[in-house]
């Protein structure tokens, strides 16, 4: 069939890879949220923005929020509670006070070495249950699927 309506086959959502997909992120998110909410009490909006700082440096809400994939207010409602957990500083512009840049503080870079090594053992597991070709086979599958988004 060209088309995708009048092939004549049944409609199986349980098949549909879009939904396959979403349940699987689901369920591996749930699992290393676990990790993570059990080594320090993190939500994932939470956890996202720690490791985006982590690996950026200083850098506005505006730029977490278009990096995690998470909107503006929950991130900035994650930014506030990390820095009141103190794990966050926050600092404004010197001319336009909406933009406020977050970065790590040093109680925060520490929870992330841990967090750190909590995600890549997470990762080791989720390559093992997959095996060294369906990891890699994953991927590149992932891979072709988020880039022809762009």
């Amino acid at each position: 069939c060209r088309k995708i309506r009048g092939c004549g086959m049944t409609f199986r959502l349980d098949q549909f890879l879009p939904y396959r997909l979403n349940v699987a992120a689901t369920r591996i998110s749930r699992r290393f949220a676990a990790l993570y909410g059990a080594e320090a009490g993190l939500t994932t909006p939470e956890w996202r923005v720690l490791a985006y700082l982590d690996g950026s440096g200083a850098v506005s809400v505006r730029d977490i929020h278009a990096h995690v994939h998470l909107d503006k207010s929950i991130v900035s409602r994650a930014a506030s509670r990390l820095e009141q957990a103190g794990l966050v500083h926050k600092s404004g512009h010197d001319t336009d006070r909406r933009l406020v840049t977050l970065e790590l503080t040093g109680q925060g870079r520490a929870l992330m070495a841990r967090l750190g090594d909590i995600a890549t053992g997470f990762q080791a597991q989720l390559v093992a249950e997959l095996g060294p070709d369906g990891a890699a086979a994953l991927e590149r599958a992932l891979t072709r699927l988020i880039d022809a988004q762009d």
